[in-house]
C-alpha cells in the first residue's frame, strides 16, 4: 500500500488524534485472547455456527494445523457445503446442497476421514438451499427449511449405523408465503431469533411455540432486505439490512421486539462484483476486550472504498469509520473477525460466483479481477479517539471466510492462483487452492501448502471448521479435512 494512503487511512480512523502521534504500523493495541462469552443455548465457542459462535466472532479457542507439513483429503458430495458444524462429542454436521437440483441436505460426517456417516434432505430455503444454522446446547442442529419450519434434528447410532432425525418443528406461520428465513440464533433466554429475506425479523419462543415479528422497513416504508445471518449476546441481536444495523432486544412485559438503536450505512450505488447482494456483505460481529461485546462491527458498500464501520454496543454511537482496500479491491462478503480490539477483514472483490441469488442486481462494475486482501483494524484503548489501521497485506487472495485461532494466534483459510501466472488476479476453473496459515500480528503468511486444483476444490468464499489442530473447510463439491502429516 502506498504510504500516503496509509496516513490518510489513519488520519479517518484515529479522529480525534494528528496524524504525527501515530506510527504507520501501530503497536498501541494487542488482539484478544477475549473469547465471546457463551451461550447457554448453543454448544462449542469456535463449533456451533458458521461464524463460531453466536457474536459471530468467527475467533475459535482451538489451534490449527499450525505451518507443519499437512496432509489432506477430500469427501466427494457433488454439493457444496457452506456450513460445517462441531458437536462436543467430536461429529460434524454439514448444511450442503447438492449440485444437481439444489437440494439442501444434512450431512453427519466423522472428524478422522470426513466421510459422511448418514444425510437427511429438508426442503428448499434462501441462497443455496438454505446456509445458515447453529449447534444446540444438546447437540442437536438447529435450522429452518424452506417451508419456514424451525427444526431441531438429533443425530443417533444403533449397531453402528448413523441417523439424522427431526426431533422438534415449529412453524413460522408469521412469515408471508415467498419469504424466508436467512439467518438464526438464539439469544440468551432461549429465543430464537431470525431474519428473513424481506427485512421480516422475529423469534420463536421454543417451549410456548409463540412467534413474534417486527418488520425492518424504516427506510422511508421501504423493505429492507437482509441477506447474511444475524448475532447475539446479552445485549441482544444484531441484524443488518441492506440499509442498516439494528440492535434488537426483547420487551419482557410486552412480549414485543424493542429496536435499541438502529445506524443507516452507505450502501453504494449499487452491488459491487465479488458480492452476492446491494448492501454489506457481512454477518455483523460483536467483540470486545473486556465482556468479548462491547462493539459491533460491519463493513459498508460504499464506492470506491468500503468502509469499516465499528460501534457501541450499548447505544449504536459509532467509534470510528475506516476506508478498507484500494480502488481495485475494495469489497467484502465476509463477516469480520472481531478479538479484543482488533478486527480482521477480507476483501472478496471481484471473487467468481458459479451462480447468484435469485434476484441479484447486477453489479458494478459486471466484472473485476480478484486482488484480494487481508486487513487489520484495531481499537484503541481511548475508543474516543477511534481506530488506526494495524496492517494491510493484499497479497493474500482469500477464497473462504478467514478464521482466528485465539490458541496459536494464526489466521486460517485457503487462497486461490492461477497455475501458470502466480501473481496474476485473473482466475479460471483450473486455479490452485492452498492452505495457509497467516501471523495475527504482522499479517505476514507463515505457512502456504497445495492442497488441490480445478472447481472441485473452490472454496466459494464459504468458512472453515477448526478443531483438533484440524482445519474442515467446504468446497463447490464436498469437503476437505486438512491435518498435520
Amino acid at each position: 500500500m502506498p504510504a500516503f494512503r496509509l496516513a490518510a487511512k489513519l488520519l479517518t480512523a484515529a479522529t480525534a488524534i494528528t496524524l504525527l502521534s501515530i506510527p504507520l504500523f501501530s503497536t498501541a493495541t494487542t488482539f484478544g485472547p477475549i473469547i465471546s462469552p457463551r451461550n447457554p443455548y448453543i454448544g462449542q465457542n469456535g463449533l456451533a455456527t458458521m461464524h463460531g459462535d453466536s457474536a459471530s466472532s468467527d475467533t475459535t479457542p482451538f489451534a490449527g494445523p499450525g505451518n507443519a507439513t499437512i496432509n489432506s483429503n477430500r469427501s466427494a458430495l457433488q454439493s457444496a457445503c457452506p456450513t460445517l458444524l462441531g458437536t462436543s462429542d467430536g461429529y460434524i454436521f454439514g448444511l450442503c446442497t447438492t449440485i444437481f437440483g439444489q437440494t439442501p441436505t444434512i450431512h453427519l460426517f466423522d472428524s478422522q476421514e470426513v466421510n459422511s456417516l448418514a444425510e437427511l434432505a429438508i426442503a428448499k430455503g434462501n441462497i443455496l438451499g438454505g446456509v445458515y444454522a447453529y449447534v444446540d446446547n444438546q447437540d442437536n442442529l438447529v435450522l429452518t427449511n424452506g417451508d419456514n419450519q424451525l427444526l431441531r434434528v438429533g443425530k443417533s447410532s444403533t449397531n453402528g449405523n448413523w441417523a439424522l432425525t427431526i426431533t422438534y418443528s415449529l412453524s413460522l406461520t408469521p412469515i408471508p408465503t415467498g419469504d424466508s428465513v436467512v439467518g438464526l440464533a438464539p439469544d440468551w433466554q432461549g429465543y430464537v431469533w431470525f431474519a428473513t429475506a424481506n427485512g421480516l425479523a422475529g423469534y420463536a419462543d421454543p417451549a410456548t411455540k409463540n412467534v413474534v415479528t417486527l418488520p425492518l422497513n424504516t427506510t422511508g416504508g421501504s423493505v429492507e432486505g437482509v441477506a447474511n445471518s444475524i448475532s447475539t449476546s446479552p445485549a441482544g441481536t444484531l441484524i443488518s439490512t441492506m440499509f442498516a444495523t439494528y440492535l434488537l432486544t426483547h420487551n419482557d412485559e410486552l412480549d414485543a421486539i424493542k429496536v435499541t438503536w438502529r445506524q443507516a450505512y452507505d450502501r453504494g450505488p449499487a452491488r459491487k462484483p465479488g458480492q452476492l447482494s446491494w448492501g454489506t456483505g457481512s454477518t455483523p460481529t460483536f467483540f470486545g476486550p473486556q465482556s468479548g461485546y462491547e462493539y459491533a462491527t460491519i463493513v459498508d458498500n460504499a464506492s470506491p472504498l468500503v468502509n469499516l464501520l465499528v460501534y457501541r454496543t450499548q447505544d449504536g454511537s459509532q467509534v470510528c469509520k475506516v476506508p478498507l482496500f484500494e480502488s481495485n479491491n475494495s469489497g467484502s462478503e465476509n463477516s469480520p473477525i472481531g478479538s479484543g480490539r482488533s478486527i480482521f477483514v477480507a476483501s472478496t472483490y471481484g471473487y467468481p460466483y458459479p451462480a447468484l441469488p435469485a434476484g441479484a442486481p447486477p453489479s458494478q462494475p459486471t466484472s473485476a479481477n480478484f486482488v484480494g486482501g487481508i486487513e487489520r483494524v484495531d481499537v484503541l484503548e481511548d475508543d474516543s479517539k477511534g481506530c488506526v489501521v494495524k496492517w494491510v497485506n493484499n497479497n493474500i487472495r482469500s477464497s473462504a471466510v478467514p478464521k482466528l485461532s485465539l490458541a496459536d494466534k494464526k489466521i486460517y483459510t485457503f487462497v486461490r492462483q492461477t497455475p501458470l501466472f502466480p501473481d496474476s488476479t485473473s482466475t479460471g476453473i483450473l486455479d490452485n487452492y492452498y492452505y495457509t496459515s497467516i501471523d495475527s500480528e504482522t499479517g505476514s503468511i507463515d505457512s502456504k501448502q497445495y492442497v488441490g486444483a480445478g472447481f472441485i476444490f473452490d472454496t466459494l468464499q464459504m468458512a472453515g471448521l477448526i478443531n483438533q489442530k484440524t482445519l474442515f473447510q467446504g468446497t463447490v463439491t464436498g469437503v476437505v479435512r486438512v491435518r498435520k502429516a
